[in-house]
């Protein structure tokens, strides 16, 4: 009888400690943030990696014009090689970090998008604006959807000879990757905030997540005849690029720190418009759609992109909390790497991961 009622009680004192456990709730991991150097990741096998696959994808490429690639997991560089450390121009991946900086003054209520052109005073060179050009929104200009076609400045001979006619679809209406907008919302900017872009980047963005390389002496603004708002160029370092990735995969938040509000985060890395291949266009941000996204590259949906002409890429997938930066030397002419081939790269990097056992 001692037995059996020993037994009773050891197993009602197992049921009580499950029930206490169950209704303890389960530690969640710290997410992982680079200190003041980035964490390397010394064995990648030991980490869910397959060494050989991420070999595999640095060769390959090394038959491309890649200059620099980081591959950053959980927080964690698993892979890097060429010259991460080099400043090269980021070309449009300026745009990503523009829209950032919107976000933080949307929300602090110093910029509204529902400001049109002519409340605003924008006006351009002649031909100048038309009254109904006017009526665009920067929420209209954001989207790339402004529907004011006036040449631009910093423009790649396709997009020129993309440009619409002028007149032909009214703001709000259609989708055109537009220089004159993501300039204008530069000069913006700037009036609405009285900051200087650059520095405020600097205060509000680099500096807070500790950017390594990121000086004010890398910026600079290019003029000229089309158009008299200026482009804002960037030169910057992959690994500084790899933390700003990360800034968006983490939702905006760095540490214990909103530097992005969240729900810009979601509403900037949403998609809006149909962008072919490429899937869709968000607040100057590329997003993935239906596996439309990079050539040859399976991507979970939720993934975008950060883009810069010649082949330079912010790539964010939330779903492995994986971003891969990708550089070119396009400081020397000819040499750039096409989506397709970065698509294929992209590939193989996954295949790297998807191999983990």
């Amino acid at each position: 009888m001692a037995h059996s009622f020993r037994s009773l009680t050891a197993a009602v004192a197992l049921v009580v400690s499950l029930c206490i456990l169950s209704a303890i709730p389960r530690a969640v991991d710290t997410p992982v943030f680079p200190g003041a150097s980035w964490e390397k990741v010394g064995q990648p096998d030991r980490a869910g990696w397959s060494s050989a696959a991420l070999k595999a994808a640095e060769d390959y490429s090394h038959t491309i014009q890649t200059a620099a690639v980081m591959v950053v997991s959980g927080g964690r560089v698993v892979a890097e090689w060429g010259e991460p450390t080099r400043r090269f121009n980021v070309h449009s991946i300026r745009k990503s970090f523009l829209s950032a900086l919107y976000g933080i003054h949307v929300r602090e209520g110093r910029i509204d998008l529902s400001a049109t052109m002519e409340s605003l005073g924008v006006d351009d060179n002649e031909p100048s604006l038309t009254a109904e050009e006017k009526k665009a929104t920067l929420h209209d200009l954001i989207e790339a959807r402004s529907g004011i076609y006036h040449s631009a400045l910093y423009e790649t001979p396709g997009m020129k000879a993309a440009r619409p006619p002028r007149g032909s679809h009214p703001p709000g209406t259609f989708w055109y990757y537009n220089n004159w907008d993501f300039n204008v919302l530069g000069t913006v900017f700037e009036r609405l905030t009285k900051t200087n872009l650059f520095t405020e980047f600097k205060a509000r963005i680099g500096d807070p997540i500790g950017m390594e390389d990121y000086r004010i002496e890398d910026t600079a603004y290019v003029s000229g005849p089309d158009s008299v708002y200026p482009a804002y160029p960037f030169r910057m370092t992959a690994r500084d690029m790899a933390r700003f990735g990360l800034l968006f995969a983490r939702n905006g938040k760095w540490r214990d720190r909103q530097i992005v509000p969240a729900d810009w985060v979601n509403e900037s890395t949403t998609s809006y418009s149909d962008a072919g291949t490429s899937g869709g266009y968000g607040y100057l941000w590329w997003i993935a759609v239906d596996g439309r996204h990079l050539p040859g590259a399976a991507l979970s949906g939720g993934s975008y992109s950060a883009r810069g002409a010649g082949g330079h890429y912010i790539l964010v997938v939330p779903a492995y909390d994986l971003v891969v930066v990708h550089r070119v030397n396009t400081d020397e002419p000819g040499r750039s790497v096409s989506g397709a081939q970065f698509g294929q790269l992209v590939k193989l990097i996954l295949d790297a991961r998807q191999s983990r056992s």
